[in-house]
């Protein structure tokens, strides 16, 4: 199983990124895609979760209505659309997959089975 996350970058605050979440070698279509990010010194924390049906979705208070979360189940992708950056959005950031048994976005962080290499977002001037 793989997981590849991209599109990180520098962007300056009030920018916008698009990340995305290259799947290969699980059933996609059964799976729970969970975005996580790690600043410098702090512990990891979940961003957004969407479920394999894409009926449900979960957000960060601290990026709801900003970040939207959406997946292509044909491409085997997930992706995270990033609006109003601000500098403490800065981290690397991860997706992980966990095999949906409900059909509820949950992805508690020690229950993801399968994580990807990050990929580095600064929100900087």
């Amino acid at each position: 199983v793989q997981l590849q996350a991209s599109g990180g970058g520098l962007v300056q605050p009030g920018g916008s990124l698009r990340l995305s979440c290259a799947a290969s070698g699980l059933a996609f279509d059964a799976y729970t895609i969970g975005w996580f990010r790690q600043a410098p010194g702090k512990e990891r924390e979940g961003v957004s979760c969407i479920s394999s049906t894409i009926r449900s979705t979960k957000y960060a208070d601290s990026v709801k209505g900003r970040f939207t979360i959406s997946r292509d189940n044909a491409k085997n992708m997930v992706s995270l659309q990033m609006n109003s950056l601000k500098p403490e959005d800065t981290a690397v950031y991860y997706c992980a997959a966990v095999f949906d048994y409900s059909g509820v976005a949950s992805c508690p962080p020690n229950a993801m089975g399968y994580w990807g290499k990050g990929t580095l977002v600064t929100v900087s001037s």
